[in-house]
């Protein structure tokens, strides 16, 4: 990592925290090309992923109807997650959001940690996702090999991220509208076949209390379908990211982060709701099909596969888009405050494209790890990722109280947006992550996913506390 000094604290022009929310090295800034409409849709779509459209099938198959519970509580810890991550990125705006704040309010070593952590996963997930949709597309046009589409979206996101922050933000408001308008049909749909209008008549509570019992496979199951929930919410944290760009960052991530609870509430909660009451937990389509699916064709809408497989397509590209933009940002606030390599702080045109590059170029790695080493360093590299959105929401806890108390303290006017029954939520929501963590030692592959991320964890905190060090001895 680059020497430096000490960096300076937010709110100065010359660091990663600009007054505005931007970035500025050298004289040279990121740009604020994203409006108010593209935060929205970016922070609508970003609760809708693969994850629900067919990864909340296993959860579903271990829970049973109680995944209605599972998606109510992790769906809790969430919103109490944004709703500080909001306090923070309304009174602060900064393209390393939770990162930047870790440096001021815990010290270097802990933004470095946070930071870098994310970085390697949304990294990680460029790769998992551009390999999901390139078997897909492979599916309906086989004589085309699936890396070759891999390839070419890996090419086209990254393409698309070193142009102006705008290009980002439409492409993800358009495939946010599309999700959007996907889900919105499914509840519809859902309701009336709940309603007996659609499908083989109304099933009543038949499939929710007739086939177990609600909690059929017990606390166990519970716990599994909660694991498969929490990791399902992954990745909202980029709308605080984008809304350091917005052409008004403290209003946009405010307005972005008080919208989020019903759509939470809405989409995941609502849509699980129906799919146990329509179909049975124990349909063994649910998983291989997906619960969507399996839903839709119960309902006897025709294609419903071919419909639900493009809908996953789009949620995949949108998510490589996403986490190109997220990853770039974050690994660019990271060198600009002195805690990567120098060369990814340059900026052209209002875009970081070297870090933009650099993130790319960990993807595509990732992406051959997946081909030539599927089971020794692909699925290192995945299980590292498992835990790193929790280990961020448990530094964005502990962040939330240290930097809520110095704000009350010295500019209690930037706190536009503040954490609902503070703190005694916020120690509810960092309890919350540590049990879960502790709950993953149930299982043999969560306890590989807690062993692999323990080790990046447990580098990250040395390199940051040497980092740490160095600088404190230079400045002295």
């Amino acid at each position: 990592m680059a020497r430096t000094s000490a960096p300076p604290a937010p709110g100065t022009t010359t660091s990663a925290t600009g007054a505005a929310g931007g970035t500025e090295v050298g004289g040279r800034q990121l740009s604020h090309g994203l409006k108010q409409r593209h935060l929205s849709m970016i922070a609508l779509g970003g609760v809708i992923g693969a994850g629900l459209f067919v990864g909340s099938g296993a959860g579903i198959a271990a829970a049973g109807p109680a995944i209605i519970l599972a998606f109510t509580l992790s769906g809790l810890l969430v919103m109490l997650i944004m709703r500080m991550l909001g306090e923070m990125s309304a009174a602060r705006p900064a393209s390393g959001s939770f990162s930047v704040h870790a440096e001021k309010e815990i010290g270097p070593w802990a933004g470095i940690t946070a930071g870098w952590m994310y970085w390697v996963m949304l990294c990680c997930g460029v790769a998992a996702e551009a390999t999901a949709a390139g078997k897909i597309v492979n599916g309906w046009v086989p004589g085309v090999s699936a890396w070759v589409w891999v390839g070419l979206f890996m090419v086209f996101f990254c393409a698309s991220n070193l142009t102006a922050v705008k290009n980002f933000g439409e492409f993800e408001f358009w495939f946010a509208a599309i999700k959007v308008a996907a889900i919105v049909a499914f509840l519809v749909l859902g309701a009336l076949g709940v309603a007996g209008v659609l499908g083989h008549g109304s099933p009543g509570t038949t499939n929710l209390t007739g086939q177990g019992g609600f909690l059929p496979n017990g606390v166990s199951g519970l716990i599994v379908g909660l694991l498969a929930s929490v990791f399902a919410y992954g990745g909202l944290e980029t709308v605080t990211i984008a809304a350091a760009e917005s052409d008004d960052p403290k209003r946009n991530v405010a307005n972005a982060v008080r919208t989020a609870v019903w759509r939470i509430a809405v989409f995941y909660i609502g849509s699980m709701a129906l799919v146990v009451t329509l179909v049975s937990w124990k349909d063994p389509s649910v998983v291989e099909n997906g619960p969507y699916v399996t839903v839709l064709q119960h309902l006897g809408v025709p294609g419903a596969g071919t419909i639900m497989e493009a809908v996953v397509l789009v949620a995949l590209l949108s998510a490589m888009n996403a986490n190109i933009y997220g990853s770039s940002r974050m690994a660019y606030s990271l060198v600009a405050r002195g805690q990567g390599p120098k060369a990814l702080a340059k900026v052209s045109g209002g875009v970081p494209r070297a870090a933009v590059l650099a993130s790319c170029l960990f993807g595509f790695g990732a992406v051959l790890a997946s081909k030539f080493w599927p089971d020794t360093v692909f699925t290192w590299l995945m299980n590292t990722t498992g835990v790193a959105i929790l280990v961020v929401w448990f530094f964005i806890c502990v962040v939330q109280l240290r930097m809520r108390r110095r704000l009350e303290r010295e500019a209690p006017e930037l706190l536009t947006v503040r954490m609902w029954g503070y703190p005694y939520l916020t120690w509810v929501a960092m309890a919350a992550v540590a049990a879960i963590l502790a709950l993953m030692t149930t299982t043999e592959g969560n306890r590989e996913q807690l062993y692999a991320a323990g080790v990046l964890v447990a580098l990250l905190i040395t390199a940051g506390l040497l980092k740490q060090r160095k600088d404190a001895a230079a400045v002295r």
